[in-house]
């Protein structure tokens, strides 16, 4: 445990030094935890989100019962809303800002580390970008293509910036692959042109 807490606090105190190399050992923990509180802030978002949902669904279907189903059960009840009601759909746009913002500061905050765990395999840090232009383009496209979708106004356009999000978040993955396999992969014995090993 005290190996974990130190190779997080390696980590955070690395976030401007992109030289050097660094293991395996003290990449992971730091990353596992950027993407764990990255995860726990978009979680903390979308909860009050659906709740708020959830509720207005609630009084629509307690003031309207010809309008909407309610099934009730053993640990489980369910509301369906029958017709075209926008007004219930969730507002995304704080999630979205959260998922932007979020991935922007986790970028920032791997960016060093990344680059030093890269070191440590022999490669540049600039590597560790591949799957950044993807990642910016999906987050841009997607929130447009959501609240198209969930306007109801499904046009050629919404539909070719389907496919484009589509091929986008294909190439996303094969790049997060590539880099993934570049970051697990065991470091170079000795020194290399990046410094000596880590300690």
């Amino acid at each position: 445990m005290k190996a974990f807490v130190e190779s997080i606090r390696h980590g955070f105190a690395g976030l401007p030094r992109f030289a050097g190399r660094d293991s395996a050992g003290r990449f992971w923990p730091y990353a596992g935890a950027v993407i764990a509180l990255f995860f726990i802030a978009a979680a903390a978002t979308m909860i009050p989100i659906m709740s708020g949902t959830f509720s207005r669904m609630q009084s629509f279907a307690a003031e309207h019962p010809d309008q909407a189903t309610v099934t009730r059960g053993p640990g489980s009840y369910s509301i369906e809303i029958h017709g075209n009601h926008p007004e219930l759909m969730p507002d995304m746009t704080p999630f979205f800002t959260v998922m932007q913002v979020g991935c922007a500061v986790a970028v920032l905050l791997l960016a060093a580390a990344v680059t030093r765990r890269l070191h440590d395999r022999g490669r540049r840090g600039w590597w560790g970008l591949a799957p950044v232009p993807f990642l910016i383009i999906g987050l841009t496209l997607f929130p447009r293509l959501f609240q198209s979708t969930l306007s109801g106004q499904t046009t050629p356009g919404t539909l070719a910036m389907f496919g484009v999000m589509m091929a986008n978040n294909l190439l996303y993955l094969a790049s997060l692959a590539l880099l993934v396999v570049l970051l697990t992969g065991a470091g170079q014995p000795g020194e290399n042109r990046f410094g000596p090993p880590p300690r």
